[in-house]
């Protein structure tokens, strides 16, 4: 028998869309592509990588040159530009050695990194195909989507290919302490490791947010994720294409000492 929560989400679901969630997942699929990297191994451990421990633990800025034992990593992307441009996490592939993308029909690609900011963990590379890629855009600002919305993760989980999940928005503006830029979605639908960088879509095929990290006891999925807002990923991204980095403002200020004011002499 199915939780209250899941009756819930299903007649949802039933009542907004006859086919279920059939439909979307055929519209999106094919924009979603499996990432695999070759970086520096910094010992991190297994259990602790895609999650916001991983980020955040020592050893993350370490040596990337080559000259410390590699480890394989999986991740997902998806394409937004039809000339092949990906949007992908940063701890994903923002310090790879080596990247290859393998398209939904197996097709296996080599890419470059074009930019990436760590601080709001995205990061953009480009795919080199011999023809177009479908492609998925970014939902409108000015429209965040409410607690409750029905959601689609779709990714690529312990590299074992396309997978989708569905849940609900279960909170807006969560602050996990990654970053000074945390204003994370919430969404019980499951994400798993090899999910990070993937889309999380709304029911109109647009991208409501990014992937990006779980809380979990065990690495694995307990109702707990995290998305990178829209807003935020679709300027982010628009900078790493166009520049290559994220070029912020910034104020010089030096500090100095302090004098007393002086005291005024008696009358």
């Amino acid at each position: 028998m199915l939780a209250p929560h899941a009756q819930a989400l299903a007649r949802a679901v039933a009542a907004g869309n006859q086919a279920g969630l059939a439909n979307l997942v055929d519209q999106v699929s094919p924009t979603v592509l499996r990432i695999s990297t070759v970086e520096a191994d910094t010992g991190m451990p297994k259990s602790l990588r895609d999650t916001p421990l991983e980020r955040l633990a020592p050893g993350r800025d370490g040596d990337s040159s080559g000259s410390q034992p590699r480890r394989m990593g999986e991740g997902s992307g998806f394409v937004i530009d039809p000339a092949g441009y990906v949007v992908i996490n940063f701890h994903v592939a923002g310090r790879a050695l080596q990247l290859k993308v393998t398209l939904p029909d197996g097709t296996e690609l080599p890419a470059r990194l074009v930019g990436a900011d760590q601080r709001t963990d995205l990061a953009l590379f480009k795919v080199e195909a011999s023809h177009p890629l479908p492609i998925v855009a970014f939902k409108s600002s000015g429209t965040p989507p409410h607690m409750g919305d029905v959601v689609l993760a779709v990714g690529n989980p312990f590299g074992l290919g396309a997978n989708v999940t569905a849940g609900i928005v279960s909170a807006r503006g969560r602050d996990l302490g990654a970053g000074p830029y945390d204003d994370f979605l919430q969404a019980d639908a499951a994400i798993h490791p090899g999910n990070s960088g993937g889309p999380l879509f709304g029911t109109d095929g647009r991208v409501i947010g990014v992937n990006t990290a779980i809380v979990s006891p065990s690495g694995g999925s307990v109702g707990i994720g995290f998305a990178i807002p829209s807003d935020l990923a679709s300027k982010v991204v628009a900078e790493l294409k166009e520049h290559g980095s994220v070029q912020r403002g910034w104020m010089g200020v030096e500090l100095g000492p302090t004098t007393s004011p002086a005291k005024p002499a008696p009358g």
